[in-house]
């Protein structure tokens, strides 16, 4: 018994990865730049199989953990500056896609993640999907893949901010 509460009860850190870090940080620094602040995300399923989210989500996990570089996920497309938007826009959700484009303010960023986002990928054709993200509102960027890596979506960031102006 003594020998098992001696061991840790969590697993060690992972390694970091130095290219991930240095890109997260440089988005950071380019965000403030441009922006003033911190680089705020809203991330909209538009009826995906949630495959990018799993990516989206993972950089916010303890592995990746992007919130250490400034950068944030919000409840509120109020707060954002930067729509990532996922799936095919299914019929029942372009409303409300709609809606959140709406209430972010400007200057504001649409960008589509995944195959899916670019054109319907999959679900291309059904009647239940209108179709990609640009379908129902102005799309200023889309990361490819099916589903594309959380470096992809960072590498994908950096170059929306690194173009836009204020």
């Amino acid at each position: 018994m003594r020998e098992a509460l001696r061991r840790p009860l969590t697993e060690p850190r992972p390694e970091e990865d130095p290219e991930f870090a240095a890109l997260a940080a440089r988005l950071n620094a380019t965000a403030q730049q441009r922006l003033g602040h911190s680089l705020s995300i809203r991330q909209v399923d538009a009826g995906s199989c949630n495959g990018c989210e799993l990516e989206i989500h993972a950089l916010n996990n303890a592995f990746y953990d992007i919130e250490r570089f400034g950068i944030h996920f919000v409840a509120s497309p109020r707060h954002a500056d930067v729509l990532l938007v996922t799936g095919p826009v299914t019929r029942n959700m372009q409303q409300a896609l709609e809606r959140t484009y709406a209430a972010t303010p400007d200057p504001k960023w649409v960008v589509a993640v995944g195959d899916c986002a670019f054109d319907g990928g999959l679900f291309a054709g059904s009647y239940a999907v209108l179709g990609g993200v640009a379908k129902a509102v102005p799309v200023d960027l889309h990361i490819r893949g099916c589903p594309p890596t959380p470096t992809q979506l960072l590498k994908g960031l950096l170059a929306l901010l690194e173009t836009v102006t204020k």
